[in-house]
């Protein structure tokens, strides 16, 4: 196969090791060394992909992180589909699959590129918003085309093969980048015997020395990086990471590392190898050098494929021996750009003109570029770009020296390529994500990092740094300060040799004027990701938008994969200059993480199927799934939900239930129920500031019902706590909130209460909870237990320990469905065995299993609520009716005090819990209906309140609910109404929510 715009030789490719890959259904070659975006153009591939909005062709721009354009589908299968993977970061391999993420029927002949042609005037910044308003009826319409006309690439829609993992680290130093400055902040760590981990995104180390032709020490560059990372390498407490992108840069010096392990290698890893990792690391001192990103110049038709960075045209000469084109037209405000011009004419292609926007040039490079008989246009600039599918030709003016008006006639220069480069933007990003504002610097031309919040210094280019000399000095010197900060003694490094280039001052230009006003000019991109123009953002400043973060929102200006790599500055400047102000004034956007995409297999690692989600059973599972029992997901557990027998229904089944446990007795398997161990001579002093009710008095032997609440006031738990002993209680919460109450016991003890002797371990595991309830449940226990039951000795709210069954247990005589009820914890191997026991010996009371359904509906007839439930975050104590929880005269102001102390939580319009009697008690509100007091109200509706738990109650032989309703515990008697979807309306009583011995007459016999 032929690769038309492959050079002979050079490169940094394996020539001997020919790839064959796809794209768009078409074969291909490349090499091993190349990127995908390299072997494209190798092969002349002009159009990657079209454009957001317009349906634009576009082809490759940059050659790294920062490339808007080249945004492809990778993935042989469906399974190993990856969406929006750059071209220019993804190493090319045998069998390499991949494809454009829009254009229909393809990316060349695009349909919905005519949008883009006839259209395009149509479509400024929030037309859809403007357009698409009315009528209200079409909305579902316009959504369907507007959503199926944008979007990228497209998820996978079987299960990923491959696996992932993370690892944690610590370092003395890491080094975000390693380029020449990193590699030499790292060397100086690394000869004192620091513990060193550089990470660079590229797949070997070195920078922007990997594309050039710079002389380090007297011998070429590349020979430098070679020497230094073997010494790297040699370091026994080194961590060397290439492929890895550092895309997080978090609180306390912690960072996490996208690593991708085995993207290079095939479609399909397998199980024996994680294809990426996450690094999440804690380092002392971190050093940031991450370079910076050429900026592109803005003018007109710049997205026309064949429209390049300046440096990338290099890079892909350099290190890939891939031409991008025939013959090219640089443009440039600045010296360094020129390097592209010689290495083009180097590789024996024509330079049509190398055009400077400055009226006075002088430097090294000029001079070179000069001797070669490049024609050098000064004081001139692209203004405009012809061709469609590809460059053929560019309109060059002379421009006056402000760089904002056209002051000569246009002339046509024949070029396939047009490079650019409108200086650099230090890559600031990571230093944003710490709350950091980067600084603008006019030297540079460029916002470079602000002032650092954490244990943190930057090297290099991302200071602005221009030359390779003063880039690697202050590599050399950033080192040597990490060593000193990190207490070792300097080492004997001393900082190599590099020639200062003469350098001529860089021009301070964004956009391309042109001989039309901006708005009438041919579209001049400036983010090409979002096709944001130069002419959406003036737009946007003229409908009111001045802060830069509203018009990024407005324009879409920096938003999607692309991060603003390269439009941003550009962006900020077009728009000071339509405000009148400088780009200070209008500052910048910040950057938040990741950095490039990550994908999700990376950010979950391990953690997926039965790791992410594990099926937690309790001791006594297979006995439940032996005796057909059906079940819900609570928490992680699998909790019996109801046992139907042959034949019947759901309900049946809960009424049956229901009835078993009124009438004579019930059994449910508790286990599930969050259990916390407390002790220590502050464990009740401890417990009485995180409930709301009183403990201080509490004895051994005694249980006591307790709510939680946050700060707020609003309760998010509540449980059982019983005292085992003088400074030992055991704490027992809902199954779905234990582990965030035990971490919430210790954020507290740690961070407000650290002085009080306390500690917390969870013991849910441990015990099997087994509860019997109904009127034959004392006699059903007595049989089994050397426990003294009688109603004198062992009242409701006590607990006692003997055996059971011969098993050591503790036995709690307490009631979630107010029976007589008694709940029996043994060590969970020992609990089948208790369990077949009292089976035995129920057969005569006919002891009946019944589940958590059937446990809701028992706890509604009493009123009882269910946190999550009948809470939602925005209920206090008082909302529930449970003032008598609330110790409003403890010593100690226990956590929600305050809150509940609020106007707004005090205010009679408060919504509260009522009970809810149907007028017809046949028919049951449907969970979550909305009341409101005039059903024949046009909506909207004023709504009272919303019903938060409604059974059919078997025992009461009707409907029952439980519900908010605004100043409800003020309304009893009023009547309420609740409007379905189905026009149906059903009218209700407000009532007790307690619906079932209201005196609790059954629960102390």
């Amino acid at each position: 196969m032929s690769q038309p715009n492959r050079l002979v030789s050079g490169g940094r490719i394996e020539r001997t090791k020919p790839v064959s890959f796809t794209f768009n259904g078409k074969q291909y070659q490349g090499f091993e060394g190349d990127t995908v975006a390299s072997a494209l153009l190798a092969n002349g591939i002009d159009i990657v992909g079209r454009s957001f909005k317009y349906s634009r062709p576009r082809g490759i721009i940059a050659a790294g992180p920062e490339e808007p354009n080249a945004i492809l589908q990778l993935g042989a299968t469906e399974a190993t589909q990856i969406p929006n993977v750059r071209a220019t970061q993804q190493e090319l391999y045998d069998g390499l699959v991949c494809t454009s993420t829009n254009g229909w029927p393809n990316v060349e002949s695009d349909l919905m590129g005519m949008v883009g042609k006839v259209g395009a005037n149509l479509m400024p910044p929030g037309f859809y918003y403007k357009t698409f308003m009315s009528p209200a009826k079409m909305w579902p319409t316009y959504e369907k085309y507007i959503r199926k006309a944008a979007g990228l690439g497209r998820s996978p829609t079987e299960a990923d093969p491959d696996i992932y993992d993370h690892m944690n680290q610590h370092c003395d130093l890491l080094v975000v980048g390693a380029g020449p400055a990193g590699l030499m902040a790292a060397l100086c760590a690394a000869r004192v015997g620091a513990r060193v981990i550089i990470a660079d995104e590229q797949n070997e180390f070195g920078g922007s020395l990997l594309a050039s032709h710079d002389i380090i020490d007297n011998k070429p560059a590349l020979e430098w990086v070679a020497s230094v990372v073997d010494e790297l390498a040699r370091y026994p407490d080194v961590l060397m990471l290439s492929r890895a992108t550092v895309n997080g840069y978090h609180d306390h010096n912690f960072l996490t590392i996208h690593e991708r392990l085995a993207d290079h290698l095939k479609d399909f890893v397998g199980r024996d190898q994680a294809r990426q990792r996450l690094h999440r690391v804690r380092a002392n001192w971190v050093v940031l050098a991450t370079g910076a990103h050429e900026r592109p110049l803005v003018y007109g038709n710049n997205d026309v494929p064949g429209c390049m960075l300046a440096s990338a045209v290099s890079t892909y000469i350099n290190r890939y021996a891939v031409v991008p084109g025939s013959s090219l037209v640089l443009m440039t405000t600045n010296d360094n750009a020129y390097q592209t011009a010689i290495d083009w004419f180097n590789a024996g292609k024509l330079v049509s003109a190398i055009v400077d926007t400055r009226a006075h040039v002088a430097g090294e490079l000029i001079d070179e570029a000069r001797k070669l008989g490049i024609n050098v246009l000064t004081g001139s600039a692209v203004i405009d770009v012809k061709g469609t599918k590809r460059v053929q030709g560019v309109m060059v003016a002379k421009i006056n020296e402000a760089g904002d008006e056209v002051v000569g006639k246009p002339q046509l220069i024949a070029c396939d390529t047009v490079a650019s480069s409108g200086g650099w933007s230090p890559v600031v990003h990571l230093s944003c994500h710490t709350g950091s504002r980067p600084v603008w610097d006019e030297k540079a031309i460029g916002f470079v990092p602000g002032e650092s919040k954490q244990r943190q210094l930057t090297a290099g280019s991302i200071n602005g740094l221009q030359t390779l000399a003063e880039v690697i000095e202050q590599g050399y010197e950033v080192g040597q300060s990490v060593v000193t900060r990190l207490n070792y003694t300097n080492s004997a490094t001393s900082c190599p040799k590099v020639a200062q280039q003469q350098v001529g001052e860089p021009m301070a230009l964004f956009h391309i004027p042109h001989t039309k006003p901006t708005s009438r000019a041919p579209k001049q991109f400036v983010d090409y990701q979002n096709d944001v123009t130069a002419s959406a953002i003036e737009l946007a400043t003229l409908e009111g938008f001045e802060s830069i973060e509203h018009v990024k929102r407005y324009t879409a200006l920096g938003f999607g994969t692309d991060q603003g790599k390269m439009g941003n500055i550009n962006g900020m400047a077009i728009a000071a200059k339509k405000l009148g102000q400088t780009i200070p004034q209008t500052g910048t956007t910040i950057f938040r993480p990741n950095y490039t995409p990550v994908t999700f297999g990376a950010i979950s690692g391990r953690n997926c199927d039965e790791l992410f989600d594990p099926l937690r059973y309790t001791a006594i599972h297979e006995w439940h799934v032996a005796h057909g029992a059906k079940f819900e997901d609570v928490g992680l557990w699998k909790r019996p939900w109801y046992y139907p027998k042959s034949g019947e229904t759901m309900q049946e089944a809960l009424n049956r239930e229901c009835q078993a446990v009124r009438n004579s007795v019930g059994i449910l398997d508790a286990s599930t129920l969050g259990k916390v161990d407390i002790q220590g001579k502050d464990a009740r002093e401890f417990i009485g500031r995180v409930y709301s009710n009183a403990w201080a008095k509490l004895g051994v032997g005694k249980c006591r019902y307790g709510v939680m609440c946050g700060e707020d006031g609003m309760v998010f738990d509540d449980g059982v706590t019983s005292c085992l002993g003088e400074n030992h209680f055991l704490m027992t919460t809902t199954t779905g909130g234990a582990a965030h109450v035990l971490e919430w016991l210790e954020l507290y003890h740690q961070t407000e209460w650290p002085e009080l002797e306390v500690y917390f371990n969870s013991v849910t595991d441990h015990w099997a909870t087994m509860t019997i309830g109904g009127p034959n449940s004392r006699k059903l226990l007595a049989e089994l237990t050397d426990i003294d039951l009688s109603a004198e000795t062992f009242k409701f709210m006590d607990w006692k320990e003997g055996k059971v069954a011969g098993v050591p247990a503790r036995v709690f005589r307490i009631s979630f469905t107010g029976e007589l009820s008694f709940e029996i914890n043994v060590q969970a191997n020992y609990a089948q065995h208790v369990w077949d026991k009292l089976f035995e010996h129920g057969e005569k009371y006919q002891l009946t299993p019944y589940g958590t359904e059937t446990m809701h509906i028992l706890r509604a007839e009493k009123g009882f609520i269910i946190t999550g439930q009948d809470t939602d975050g925005s209920v206090t104590p008082y909302d529930l009716g449970m003032d008598w929880c609330v110790g409003q005269n403890k010593p100690f102001s226990f956590i929600g005090k305050r809150g509940m102390a609020l106007a707004a939580n005090a205010r009679s319009a408060r919504k509260h819990l009522v009970g809810l009697k149907t007028v017809d008690p046949k028919v049951v509100i449907p969970e979550g209906a909305q009341a409101v007091a005039n059903p024949k109200q046009p909506i909207p509706m004023t709504m009272l309140g919303h019903v938060s738990s409604s059974y059919w109650s078997a025992n009461l032989n009707r409907s029952i609910a439980m519900g908010f309703i605004i100043d409800g515990q003020n309304r009893m008697g009023e009547k309420v109404y609740y409007p379905l979807v189905d026009g149906r309306v059903i009218e209700a009583e407000i009532c007790s929510p307690v619906f079932f011995d209201p005196k609790g007459e059954r629960q102390h016999v």
